[in-house]
């Protein structure tokens, strides 16, 4: 199982900062990403989006669909549909676990963010519990404490 290490040297393209409000972050993974013409030239200028994407099994295959990657500007009629399904590059028993893992009661799995490592485009995903109101309130509440103690310190 690749979980995601600390790498420091990583090109992050995109973030789905959406994600750590409305999820409980539990396991993250880092995948592959299979694409096709001028989206990884498209990707690698920033123009992807995963604030509103998430990822399934299906088949035994894994897959991302919401992503949004811009059509490339010089691609004319080599540029593929901007939010078609993608499909996730792991092991078989990476992602037959994790279809385990997502078909829990409560569990998703949810894209984080989009990078270059060593000169690939990865995906990094998490399985991630959904958040109740309140714990989003208190998250917030949280945030708000850390920022207020942030400026009296650096005063």
């Amino acid at each position: 199982m690749r979980k995601i290490a600390k790498k420091t040297n990583l090109n992050v393209l995109a973030n789905n900062r959406k994600a750590f409000h409305e999820f409980h972050i539990e396991e993250r993974y880092e995948a592959g990403i299979a694409l096709k013409g001028t989206e990884v030239k498209s990707i690698r200028k920033g123009q992807v989006n995963i604030k509103e994407a998430y990822c399934f099994v299906e088949d035994g295959e894994l897959f991302i669909e919401g992503m949004h990657i811009a059509p490339y500007e010089q691609g004319n009629i080599y540029n593929q549909d901007p939010l078609r399904k993608r499909k996730l590059l792991m092991h078989k028993k990476e992602i037959y676990r994790l279809g385990k893992e997502a078909d829990q009661k409560g569990f998703t799995l949810v894209p984080l963010k989009v990078y270059l490592n060593r000169g690939r485009v990865k995906v990094e995903i998490a399985t991630a519990r959904g958040k109740k109101l309140y714990d989003k309130r208190e998250s917030i509440k949280k945030r708000d404490v850390e920022r207020n103690l942030a400026r009296y310190v650096d005063r």
